[in-house]
């Protein structure tokens, strides 16, 4: 009887899982159904022509979108199994954006040679990316935090290099980030018999590597004692699963973190073992996007969907992210123990001074020294006076944005009690990045009041957000970074879906994720100014709350401090600071982390000496990178926001995957 009970009870989840996949593709086929009904039709007289469009675009279309949804949800499984990673996914390790930076530099160097091979570029940029990925988060034994942190900036800096490419090469600007977004839009079945195979061989490939997927899910020890070899193991998984995704990302584009979802919802659903698994995630994958995709065009007016079906899927990520934070176990140290100053300063004024000196010749050698066509040279008298109103609004911005971005990192990092806060990593900035979307989609292109108003509140949101998440764990560093990465996530996939609309305010978010200050006026560098002046005057006021807010919540009420009511107010000025500072130069500049580590690494040890030389530092780093930004492959320029993340992002996995702390 207890055997009975037992049998019955173990075969309760497969039933449950299918009970699942069967109700999901119910759902699929009443949404399909509906979308056929209500399908725009032509005028009289053109049945077939209609026909071409049912059998030669919906169909096709339907059947694309369930293959590549089975593909991604294999292949979000395989990268989850090898790498014991409950979030790893070609979204979150680099591996999509990897393979689209791939396809846009093929697109801009030789678009026919793309055409013959686009499969196999892909497949080299998706499996570079996540080669980087791993090497980085070597040292700390492939921790899941600093793998999904390593894929965040790998997948930063490839993004920023394929906007930059996008702009520059503007006649194929738009098309590239629609097929970035992950659209399904087809006109044949060419798609469809490229991809089906691979997903088969896949598949069967899966089927064969059952045993060794299974041993993989014990520790390296376990699976050696039972005769695996586990790096080819590894590697052969490692490949497939790469090779899966980079096989959709070629034929589609980006599709965000479905490779993510459909393992987790196939666990949800009741999936438990590894051939449950197998089977359960492609199916899931299938469903979701099949799904989604059909809902998206229900939506949209027309013959236009309401937005590609990547960005859509990608409104999941953050979400789903959020939601999974409590299985994810760190078993390294992510809290960065080296940024602890080295030495006290015994005179921090002196050092102070000598910082703002630094600073101001830093400004005079922008101001002056630039190359020409016949070579370098040093503006003076006429030249330099008719030079000064096109350089000097553009210094004071990257100067004003720089010094914001530093304040705002240092009380982010005071408020969180982390050192790897900042607002680029917390997913603020992109947080202001949706603001600004939301602003572009309801007033199409609203007055600059309204984009900084609008940028602020979503930046506000997004801070509010990842402190009170944060805060339900005790502020612990991974939950607070991968809380950040969701939020960023969640963010770039709103920004994603009006990119994605091919119009003139996708060039403006274009513009703006780039970070340029080519553009630079009088209203920019008097906003740069002001609200410096303004955002920056009470922080000498609340330096008490900036020493105790580290100790953590108790220990602060302890001492009589209004935990909430400082959160709170911090966590505004902060907000508003980035989201002026990215108004003006965009989120990608990573200064936010950088002039605070800086500041401790020089010496100072108060929090308002620390914050006072953190706002020189950001601003004369941002200045640098501006000006180098105009000069390093002069007559052409490379934005501002894409050249300090390329200096910031190796300093932060340098910072994450230190070992050794100080």
């Amino acid at each position: 009887m207890h055997g009975m009970v037992s049998r019955r009870v173990a075969g309760g989840r497969p039933n449950r899982t299918l009970l699942g996949i069967a109700a999901s593709f119910a759902a699929c086929a009443f949404v399909f159904a509906l979308l056929v009904a209500f399908r725009p039709r032509l005028p009289e007289g053109q049945a077939a022509l209609d026909a071409v469009l049912l059998w030669q675009s919906m169909m096709p279309r339907a059947a694309l979108s369930l293959i590549a949804g089975a593909a991604l949800g294999l292949s979000g499984f395989l990268l989850q199994r090898v790498l014991r990673n409950p979030i790893a996914d070609a979204s979150t390790l680099g591996i999509a954006s990897g393979a689209q930076l791939a396809m846009t530099i093929g697109i801009s160097v030789s678009p026919l040679l793309l055409g013959l091979s686009r499969e196999l570029v892909a497949f080299a940029g998706g499996l570079v990316a996540v080669a980087i990925v791993l090497a980085l988060s070597w040292r700390r034994s492939l921790d899941p935090v600093t793998v999904a942190l390593s894929g965040m900036i790998v997948t930063l800096i490839a993004s920023a290099l394929s906007v930059t490419l996008i702009l520059a090469r503007g006649e194929y600007a738009m098309s590239i980030f629609i097929w970035g977004a992950g659209s399904l839009s087809q006109q044949d079945w060419h798609a469809v018999i490229s991809l089906a195979p691979r997903l088969l061989v896949g598949f069967a490939v899966s089927v064969l590597l059952l045993r060794p997927l299974q041993v993989l899910s014990l520790d390296d020890a376990g699976a050696k004692s039972l005769g695996v070899a586990l790096h080819t193991t590894r590697l052969a998984v490692l490949l497939l699963a790469v090779w899966l995704s980079a096989s959709v990302t070629a034929e589609v584009g980006i599709i965000g973190f479905l490779g993510l979802a459909a393992p987790a919802i196939a666990r949800f659903a009741g999936a438990r073992t590894t051939r449950q698994l197998v089977i359960a995630a492609p199916l899931t994958g299938a469903a979701l996007l099949f799904f989604t995709d059909c809902v998206t065009q229900l939506l949209g007016p027309g013959f236009t969907d309401l937005a590609p079906a990547g960005a859509a899927t990608a409104l999941l990520g953050g979400p789903l992210l959020l939601y999974l934070l409590p299985r994810v176990h760190s078993f390294a140290s992510v809290t960065a123990q080296t940024t602890v100053a080295i030495r006290r300063l015994q005179s921090p004024g002196r050092v102070f001074l000598m910082l703002l000196l630094a600073l101001a010749l830093v400004v005079a050698l922008v101001l002056t020294t630039a190359p020409a066509d016949d070579g370098w040279h040093i503006a003076t008298g006429t030249l330099f006076t008719d030079l000064l109103p096109l350089r000097l609004p553009r210094t004071i911005v990257a100067a004003g944005a720089g010094a914001m971005l530093a304040a705002a990192g240092f009380i982010m990092q005071r408020v969180t009690g982390n050192p790897i806060a900042s607002p680029e990593v917390l997913g603020v900035s992109t947080g202001g990045g949706a603001g600004l979307t939301v602003a572009l989609f309801i007033f199409g292109f609203p007055p600059p009041f309204v984009m900084l108003a609008s940028m602020a509140i979503g930046a506000l949101v997004a801070f509010l957000i990842m402190i009170a998440i944060a805060a339900r764990a005790q502020f612990a560093p991974e939950r607070l970074l991968l809380a950040g990465i969701a939020i960023g996530a969640f963010s770039m996939a709103i920004v994603s879906m009006v990119l994605a609309q091919g119009d003139m305010r996708g060039y403006v978010l274009l513009t703006w994720l780039t970070g340029s200050t080519n553009r630079a006026g009088g209203f920019e560098a008097w906003t740069a100014v002001i609200s410096l002046a303004v955002l920056a005057a009470p922080l000498p006021f609340l330096s008490r709350w900036l020493t105790i807010l580290p100790l953590g919540g108790p220990s602060a009420r302890s001492l009589g401090l209004p935990v909430g009511a400082s959160r709170l107010l911090l966590a505004m000025i902060a907000a508003l600071m980035t989201a002026v500072a990215s108004f003006l130069v965009g989120p990608l500049s990573l200064t936010g982390l950088i002039a605070p580590h800086l500041a401790r690494l020089t010496g100072f040890h108060r929090p308002g000496q620390q914050l006072a030389a953190a706002i020189l530092l950001g601003a004369g780093v941002l200045v640098v990178a501006d000006w180098l930004s105009r000069v390093v492959i002069y007559p052409y320029q490379v934005p501002v926001g894409l050249f300090a993340a390329l200096i910031g992002g190796p300093y932060l996995i340098w910072l994450l995957t230190r070992k050794e702390a100080a």
